[in-house]
C-alpha cells in the first residue's frame, strides 16, 4: 500500500547560514554603529541582543528577512511577547519548533479525518504516517495539507508505492 510521513524539520545549516547572514549585515548597516548587537545560535533558539527594545525588533526583522532569503519557513517560530530587559541589554529568544508535537498531530489528523479522504494515519514519534489504497488519494491528502491552516511547517517524506 502506498504511503508516505508527515515531518516538521528545519535545515539546521541554513539556520546556521541565515544567523551568520543576518550577522554580518548587522556588522555593516549604519543604525547599529557603536552599538553592542549580536545574533546568536544555540541547538534551534536563536536569541537577538541589543541596547534597546526597539534595536530587538529591528534585528527579529532583519533575522526572519535573512531567513526567507534561505527558504525556512518562519510560521513556526515560537516568539516571546516581548524582549527581556537584563542590566544594559534587552534579549529576545526565537525557537524554531522541531516534529510535530501530540496535540497539532491529533488536529491533523482530525483535519483529514473530516475531509472524508480514503486514508489511514498513525502518529509515529514526532511524524504521522498516511497509508492509503491509491496514490491519488494520498495526494489530494498532500494537497488538503498544503491548504490547511497550522502554525507548523509540514513536509512530506518517504511516498512509497
Amino acid at each position: 500500500m502506498p504511503s508516505f510521513d508527515i515531518v516538521s524539520e528545519i535545515n539546521e545549516a541554513e539556520l546556521r547560514n541565515a544567523v551568520d547572514n543576518a550577522t554580518r549585515e548587522v556588522s555593516t548597516r549604519f543604525d547599529f554603529r557603536g552599538v553592542e548587537a549580536s545574533i546568536t545560535l544555540n541547538e534551534l533558539t536563536v536569541t537577538l541582543r541589543s541596547e534597546s527594545d526597539f534595536q530587538v525588533k529591528q534585528l527579529e526583522d532583519l533575522f526572519i528577512i535573512h531567513c526567507s532569503k534561505r527558504g525556512l519557513p518562519v510560521s513556526g517560530i515560537d516568539k516571546e511577547d516581548k524582549p527581556v530587559h537584563s542590566g544594559k541589554f534587552y534579549s529576545f529568544n526565537l525557537k524554531f519548533k522541531q516534529g510535530i508535537d501530540q496535540a497539532d498531530a491529533k488536529t491533523i489528523i482530525k483535519y483529514i479525518k473530516d475531509s472524508k479522504v480514503k486514508v489511514q494515519t498513525s502518529i509515529q514519534g514526532e511524524k504521522i504516517r498516511a497509508t492509503g489504497k491509491k496514490r491519488d488519494d494520498l495526494q489530494d491528502t498532500i494537497a488538503l495539507l498544503k491548504k490547511m491552516e497550522i502554525n507548523l511547517p509540514l513536509q512530506f517524506e518517504n511516498f512509497r508505492d
